[in-house]
């Protein structure tokens, strides 16, 4: 550097120089990291080559079906389906929606719901009238602010054999502010005509006089029509020991899990048809009316027959 710069001359040039240096380290610095980048891509590629080549020389007898100790088929290949453990809580048709076809038959077919044929709701041939037993069910509308108080607005019920003895509607004394129709499926059309719930209720009452009542979760359709029953002539699925011990014991089960599980059948896809629902509970009294009965009656010959139900259960025979 010239000794006869000043210091406003010197400062530039240093911090020109600086530049030039620190620019030419980055250069070599870019050239570096590229070259180092080519190198790595080069080998990765070629490992790639060597892989696919082996996969191409690997045996035929390694890709072949293995044999477990029951002579079942297992691929080595990873399954298409994936481990259904995270929707054991789900129903087939939430499965079937949210994650398709594929997921949900395999579902079934884990569950053992595949190729079961469904049980039939109604008996053919047979006596249309009513029964010592018969199956209620009703469905609610919203009335109040915003639908939050629940109104009757259909009385549905069927005999022991399912053949509907009884299917009204009924205009609720308040306004109605929520048809519920995803859930409930009445329609102001429906309500239009509907009759009287004074009327309604008499006619019930009348019906279920001296006969066994058959529904699920009765205490909602007891409270709808304003009416009770003797405790000794209600047979509740949503309370049967057994059905519950589906559901985990002390779960409630829904009827539509018991339709699944018990009748093979699916029902409330979508709108619920009170008809349905009290043949459904009907259905699955009368397939466990010899064990229901015995577990009503006092002593222990219904505690005995409750610890088999559960035994058999647990086993896997239900």
């Amino acid at each position: 550097m010239d000794s006869n710069m000043t210091q406003s001359q010197v400062l530039p040039r240093m911090q020109q120089q600086a530049g030039v240096i620190l620019g030419s380290s980055q250069t070599w610095a870019s050239r570096l990291f590229k070259t180092q980048e080519t190198q790595v891509s080069s080998k990765t590629s070629q490992q790639s080559a060597k892989k696919r080549k082996s996969n191409q020389k690997e045996s035929p007898r390694k890709r072949t079906k293995l044999r477990d100790d029951k002579g079942q088929g297992t691929s080595q290949e990873q399954s298409s389906h994936p481990d259904l453990w995270f929707v054991d809580d789900l129903d087939v048709e939430d499965i079937e929606v949210t994650l398709g076809s594929d997921v949900a038959a395999a579902a079934r077919k884990e569950r053992g719901l595949a190729n079961r044929p469904a049980m039939s709701l109604v008996k053919p041939d047979s006596f249309d009238g009513l029964t010592r037993a018969v199956g209620m069910d009703c469905e609610m509308v919203g009335t109040g602010h915003r639908g939050s108080k629940s109104a009757l607005a259909r009385v549905s019920i069927v005999n022991q054999f399912g053949k509907c003895v009884y299917d009204k509607f009924v205009k609720p004394k308040e306004k109605v502010t929520d048809y519920r129709t995803f859930v409930s499926g009445i329609r102001p059309r429906d309500l239009k005509d509907g009759e009287s719930f004074q009327s309604v209720q008499k006619e019930v009452a009348d019906i279920l006089k001296g006969r066994i009542l058959v529904g699920h979760a009765l205490q909602n359709d007891m409270k709808a029509l304003q009416m009770t029953h003797p405790k000794q002539m209600i047979r509740d699925t949503s309370n049967f020991p057994p059905f519950k011990s589906l559901a985990g014991g002390n779960n409630t089960p829904s009827l539509k899990k018991l339709a699944a599980g018990v009748l093979h059948l699916q029902i409330q896809k979508g709108e619920h048809c009170s008809i349905q629902d009290a043949q459904v509970a009907m259905r699955l009294y009368t397939l466990h009316k010899k064990e229901w009965e015995a577990f009503c009656r006092p002593g222990a010959k219904g505690r005995e027959v409750q610890q088999q139900r559960n035994s058999q259960q647990h086993s896997g025979l239900m």
